[in-house]
């Protein structure tokens, strides 16, 4: 039976992907509603939160840099009592974090790049 990592990085990739949403929540939910066809007024409230979108894009950065170094540093496949992951269950984790690392990436970038679309 397996146990779970001591360091697992879960919970950096989940808060990492909830602050990338965050940061691009001001121009994506906007975007998002009104593709779908909802509109009115209220939807220029959705900018309340661009004065702490840099605050959202360290946290995803500094979240993602932790979730990396769970996964990719020293101590990474053995833990300090010699019980060691499974080699599957690290690389699937790891095929997690780089999904995560581009859907945050691409969530971060967004309001530099949706003028294309416009």
């Amino acid at each position: 039976m397996e146990t779970p990592s001591a360091k697992s990085p879960v919970a950096a990739i989940v808060g990492a992907s909830i602050a990338a949403i965050g940061a691009s929540v001001c121009c994506v939910v906007p975007l998002a509603l009104v593709l779908l066809g909802i509109s009115g007024a209220w939807i220029g409230n959705l900018t309340a939160l661009d004065p702490w979108r840099p605050w959202f894009t360290a946290a995803t950065l500094l979240l993602l840099g932790l979730a990396f170094w769970s996964l990719y540093g020293p101590s990474s496949r053995c833990r300090a009592d010699g019980e060691c992951t499974n080699p599957h269950t690290l690389k699937r984790r790891r095929r997690w974090l780089w999904l995560a690392a581009v859907m945050s990436g691409l969530l971060l970038l967004f309001p530099y790049y949706v003028v294309w679309f416009l």
